[in-house]
């Protein structure tokens, strides 16, 4: 039987070249639509730069999006970054529930192999509440946001700074309308709540979301439900990085770049920088000027991210657990990983270690490069307190994990320094989750025989 002339388009291509279609009409609209721009247009590599940024969202930036666009410009930013979030959020959603089974676009298909993470969600629903649950979300975001803020700044531009944060944050973009991000907002703690709140659930993945749902509805019902290994592993991690990252920041930070600020502030923002970090991209100081160990700790909570099947880039939080629980169980000499009472499975221990060795060959790789194509950075203010090498590390993880947290060198790339974070946020989009899902599809054929084992010593 021939196959068909799509065959070869299965969903983790078909998101390659989703987004590779959303950069290409974003770029072309940022060089093409008039009035986008408050003065002369963006070139072409700056145009191309900040579409894949916006779509990627990332929110890593060349020029101030909030002076050098006009509000129309803002708007297609905005544009850009909904798509990118709203796609993103729905293929990986897909690829997840579909992990360990051959891909295919027909949603049935989809659906009899979602029972590997979730087997109680059905896919179908899942899949048309996906964008419903985006706009309520980001739409009671923007309300919350412009209550806050209406009596900062006049109704119609308290409106649009609210709708575009809310949109941002829940995408996990990290692009904003103030030129200083949220340092204005340092000791406004409803509006960092509201953010962090937007940032959590946009990047703790909508399975998880979902069962969250059902286990609160079947509480109030007297029901039994179980969350799912997936879920409880998500959640665990998340509020673990999220409390160790704030008491961390808290201890570098407190007489640093906090100090002066009110004792509950100082508290808040340190939670503030331990949510951003994880993906989000807004920041409430300026990381030039933040302790060595702050900006390491930065670039750690960045590798890590999000959660999957959400807007949110890094290794994942379940990979990192995975990762963790390897460790932990050849320590202990145990044969397999366990937890919760329940052994996870080889093959997707094989998969963690496969996409960890991806993720640390495709940065280590770009710092390098970043280390011959930008020689003069570091002598300026711009390299920050750590010096050149912690500035090209913290752009590329940044870029990678499409997190958007600079030390004030992105602007200061050269032409080929911000090709390679162009790349860095393209692959760091897209490339996890599509190797994620080749390496989890099963091979066509087995073959039947194995070499002699012979071992090699380690350590």
């Amino acid at each position: 039987m021939r196959a068909r002339p799509t065959s070869w388009l299965t969903p983790a291509r078909l998101l390659a070249l989703s987004f590779l279609g959303l950069i290409a009409f974003g770029t072309a609209g940022l060089l093409v639509l008039p009035g986008l721009y408050t003065g002369p247009r963006l070139s072409v590599l700056d145009a191309l730069f900040t579409a894949t940024s916006a779509v990627c969202v990332t929110g890593l930036i060349v020029v101030d999006t909030a002076t050098f666009f006009t509000p129309w410009g803002q708007a297609f930013l905005l544009l850009l970054i909904q798509l990118g979030g709203l796609g993103m959020l729905t293929f990986a959603t897909l690829i997840v529930l579909s992990i360990g089974r051959r891909l295919t676009l027909q949603q049935e298909a989809v659906a009899a192999s979602a029972r590997d993470v979730a087997p109680h969600l059905d896919i179908r629903h899942l899949t048309r509440t996906v964008v419903l649950f985006t706009f309520l979300v980001e739409a009671a975001g923007a309300l919350l946001l412009f209550l806050a803020w209406v009596t900062r700044m006049p109704p119609l531009a308290a409106l649009g700074h609210a709708v575009f944060h809310a949109i941002s944050a829940f995408c996990n973009a990290g692009f904003s309308t103030f030129s200083d991000s949220l340092v204005g907002f340092r000791t406004a703690p409803i509006t960092l709540m509201l953010v962090m709140a937007l940032i959590v659930v946009g990047g703790i993945g909508f399975i998880t979301v979902e069962e969250v749902g059902l286990w609160t509805r079947a509480r109030r019902a007297r029901r039994p439900f179980r969350l799912s290994l997936h879920s409880q592993v998500v959640l665990v991690v998340t509020a673990f990085l999220l409390v160790a990252g704030w008491a961390l920041f808290a201890v570098s930070e407190w007489t640093g770049t906090l100090a002066g600020l009110p004792l509950v502030d100082r508290s808040l923002n340190a939670l503030f920088m331990s949510v951003t970090a994880r993906t989000a991209g807004f920041n409430t100081i300026d990381h030039a000027f933040a302790d060595t160990g702050t900006n390491f700790l930065t670039i750690v909570l960045m590798a890590i991210g999000g959660s999957p099947g959400s807007t949110a880039g890094g290794l994942k939080t379940t990979t990192f657990a995975v990762i963790g629980l390897l460790a932990w169980s050849r320590l202990v000499g145990l044969r397999t990983c366990t937890v919760a009472g329940r052994s996870i499975p080889e093959e997707t221990v094989e998969r963690a270690v496969g996409l960890f060795v991806f993720v640390f060959g495709v940065v280590t790789a770009a710092i390098l490069l970043l280390g011959f194509t930008e020689p003069s950075m570091g002598a300026g203010a711009g390299a920050g307190r750590g010096g050149p090498f912690l500035a090209y590390m913290f752009e590329a993880v940044s870029a990678f994990n499409t997190v958007g947290l600079s030390m004030g060198v992105t602007d200061d790339l050269s032409p080929a320094g911000r090709v390679i974070a162009i790349v860095l946020m393209y692959v760091g989009r897209v490339g996890p989750l599509t190797f994620g899902a080749a390496i989890a599809l099963r091979p066509t054929m087995s073959r039947n025989f194995r070499y002699a084992y012979e071992n090699v010593g380690l350590g």
